[in-house]
């Protein structure tokens, strides 16, 4: 594969990469330095990439690999923390729904967080899912639908606490 082709097959796709890792990462940096190492292994993979059915499919569980790696290494929950706390301040501020359903998405088992994201914020299909994954179609479904009866609930709650402290005023 030459440059010009690993581009055109493998680079595009550095953007979608970065959110994901990001989402799985909640940190720019580290999201930036693991799309760069898979970049990097794909770039002295490209000559055996031509046997790869979905290139996108294979990067993005490359990604996941990574990411699951570094958090196994560093303790990233604890900055995990601290920027949800950040991302609730914020929200409530600014009294935007994006960035509470974020919040909430962040406050997810890692599973469903993972699926969640792929699926609604990346638009993929359940078997791209289950392929980046390693999962079962099914699991996939049903780690879906808990995530969004999960963040739908914390949306009644936080909208029901909201509509009292108005009527309370």
């Amino acid at each position: 594969m030459n440059q010009e082709t690993f581009k055109t097959s493998v680079f595009v796709h550095k953007d979608k990469l970065f959110r994901f890792a990001r989402r799985i990462l909640v940190s720019d940096d580290e999201a930036y330095d693991v799309v760069q190492e898979i970049l990097m292994k794909l770039w002295e993979k490209r000559n055996s990439l031509a046997e790869v059915s979905n290139i996108e499919a294979y990067a993005m569980r490359m990604v996941n690999n990574e990411c699951v790696n570094r958090l196994r290494k560093f303790d990233v929950r604890e900055n995990y923390k601290n920027v949800v706390q950040t991302d609730w301040c914020i929200q409530h501020e600014q009294q935007e729904i994006k960035p509470l359903i974020l919040n909430l998405i962040d406050q997810l088992p890692d599973k469903q967080r993972k699926v969640m994201h792929l699926k609604d914020v990346e638009e993929l299909e359940i078997k791209e899912i289950a392929g980046i994954l390693e999962m079962e179609e099914n699991t996939i479904r049903v780690n879906l639908m808990r995530a969004r009866q999960k963040v739908r609930e914390q949306l009644e709650v936080f909208f029901e606490h909201e509509e009292r402290a108005i009527n309370y005023k």
